[in-house]
């Protein structure tokens, strides 16, 4: 069976292209005059199973584990799925320059390595109405390394496409709001069905998805943190289930420590938005957590 191959440069990151078209409005605009910018939307590069609008500041270099328990649903048998197989994901991110950030991670899951860019295209402003919002495009590519099997045919088979718009305001000095509309990408949607005589996949190539999420920093240091992911793309079979996820954030400022319950367990944005089946109807949440550390300045000569 041909399976349909990605083409970068087309439909499939169109965020992408969209993420170029406002910075390049955006520093028409910047030559104008220097405008004062919002500082701290959130506590760090995440919240929860998502990236923030946030970028850090120019040659910072962050490494990030997350980790990822089993669903709680099972009871005192795997005490909450705390002695379940748990996900895990380490990453190193950099960045170079003002306002980009590249990263490289592996998950545990399926063993993927994942590459990532971020840019902040727009700076909420402090005053005023030219700034309403912090506009910042992700985008994300991942590959299996495990053994190919089943309908995997060829290496391109085993990649993934993530890219997303993240529009967030800081409403008021404790509440900041986020949304993220997503497209996700596989170059091989594993799974047919056979209908009438035809062969044909269960799940699209493509997946679109919105999420929402929100902080309120109760302290200094302190914030309550949640998220909802609702799938927006409808497939044949195996439609994946919204993510409802909720906690807290303990920030300092080389630290950002949070703790959370959520039915999100594969970490890598693409494989949450189109293969999740954890229902939270089902009570098949999980316990999770977020460790950042930001070392500043790291390769600077100054």
């Amino acid at each position: 069976m041909k399976i349909q191959k990605i083409n970068i440069l087309s439909a499939g990151n169109f965020l992408l292209l969209i993420a170029c078209y406002f910075w390049s409005v955006v520093n028409c605009n910047a030559q104008d005059s220097i405008v004062a910018h919002v500082k701290n939307t959130f506590g760090g590069n995440l919240i929860i199973d998502n990236q923030t609008v946030m970028v850090p500041t120019k040659n910072t270099l962050e490494f990030a584990i997350r980790h990822r328990f089993g669903t709680i649903n099972n009871g005192y048998s795997d005490f909450a799925g705390i002695f379940a197989p748990a996900n895990i994901n380490l990453s190193l991110n950099y960045t170079p320059i003002n306002n980009l950030q590249v990263g490289i991670g592996i998950t545990k899951d399926r063993m993927q390595w994942d590459g990532n860019v971020k840019y902040a295209i727009i700076k909420q402003a402090v005053k005023g109405y030219r700034y309403p919002v912090s506009i910042t495009y992700f985008g994300d590519m991942s590959v299996s390394t495990l053994p190919m099997q089943g309908n995997f045919a060829s290496n391109v088979d085993r990649i993934s496409y993530f890219n997303q718009i993240i529009i967030a305001r800081k409403v008021t000095s404790n509440l900041s709001l986020q949304v993220s509309p997503s497209l996700s990408y596989f170059n091989n949607i594993a799974g047919y069905q056979t209908i009438e005589g035809t062969v044909k996949p269960t799940m699209n190539n493509a997946h679109y998805a919105i999420a929402f999420m929100g902080r309120y920093k109760l302290t200094d240091a302190l914030g309550i943190i949640a998220n909802y992911d609702q799938p927006l793309t409808q497939h044949p079979m195996d439609n994946p289930h919204p993510n409802i996820s909720f906690g807290i954030d303990i920030v300092t400022t080389s630290h950002t420590f949070q703790i959370f319950m959520g039915n999100y367990q594969s970490i890598i944005p693409q494989v949450n938005n189109v293969y999740n089946q954890n229902d939270y109807k089902k009570s098949q949440y999980l316990i999770g957590f977020n460790i950042t550390k930001r070392f500043y300045d790291f390769f600077s000569k100054d």
